[in-house]
């Protein structure tokens, strides 16, 4: 998936999974952003994963989006 469409996909599974309003889940994923945690994303396909995803969605929701970058891999 883009690097766009992976961002949605992370925002709508913590709506869904977490009962987080739309707005919420998008802040969340912005401070994220913000913080580059989805510079990796954006640099290597192969972490734009439907798996990763959701393991990303649970970090995000669990910190509100304060995290810090990934390492590759």
């Amino acid at each position: 998936m883009t690097y766009e469409e992976y961002l949605d996909e992370v925002t709508t599974l913590i709506t869904e999974q977490y009962d987080v309003s739309e707005n919420a889940a998008i802040r969340m994923v912005m401070r994220a952003q913000d913080l580059e945690y989805f510079v990796p994303h954006d640099q290597h396909d192969d972490m734009r994963t439907l798996e990763r995803a959701h393991r990303d969605a649970e970090r995000i929701f669990t910190t509100r989006g304060r995290v810090q970058p990934p390492a590759h891999g």
